[in-house]
């Protein structure tokens, strides 16, 4: 009930308000920050710079996870040797430690690829968090600059969601969108792309 009070007041201050809104010029303004953050260049280069640093974790993990196996199937082969009947005593001994080296050889490879598998997802993570963060820095200062440089009184994120998943922004002109000129801001020192790239 409160709620739905402290909806109406603010409701009546904006249609009725003598001396408030009603008589004041304010000027709105949106942005889709999901597209400014999109067609951000350096979202681009830390998508690939991300996209490379998963790759090598992968094919580093992968080349660990195939030696592992390569070890166990010596293993599985040792003790299918054990097992023979006309196997010489000191043969059998011989396959006994070497099995027995093995196996705490792969104990040990096996416990290095869980910790590095859990290491290189946190140190991923925290890699993209940083790029995000350094992005998302870029971009707020952008669109505080242009706020000020174009005089916007109150500037919404027509991209975002309310905590009912439901669009924040439910109607706006497009004549008050300005992410193009937060994006052309954000991109004016990008790197020439080469002819060869294009």
């Amino acid at each position: 009930m409160k709620s739905i009070t402290r909806i109406s007041l603010l409701a009546a201050i904006f249609l009725f308000g003598g001396t408030g809104f009603a008589n004041a010029q304010v000027k709105f303004g949106t942005v889709d920050m999901n597209r400014v953050f999109s067609d951000y260049y350096k979202t681009k280069d830390a998508q690939t710079k991300y996209a490379d640093a998963e790759k090598a974790a992968n094919d580093d993990l992968n080349g660990r996870v195939e030696t592992l196996k390569a070890s166990m199937k010596d293993i599985s082969q040792l003790n299918t040797d054990i097992q023979k009947s006309d196997l010489a005593k000191d043969d059998a001994d011989a396959k006994k430690k070497d099995l027995q080296t093995k196996v705490a050889a792969a104990r040990a490879l096996d416990k290095e690829i869980a910790d590095y598998r859990s290491s290189k997802q946190k140190s991923l993570q925290d890699q993209f968090l940083r790029m995000r963060k350094d992005i998302v820095d870029d971009i707020m200062k952008t669109v505080s600059d242009l706020v000020k440089a174009k005089g916007y009184d109150i500037v919404f994120d027509k991209s975002g969601l309310s905590a009912g998943a439901v669009p924040v922004v439910l109607y706006a002109r497009d004549d008050l969108d300005f992410s193009q000129d937060v994006i052309t801001a954000l991109n004016k020192n990008a790197p020439a792309i080469p002819a060869a790239a294009k």
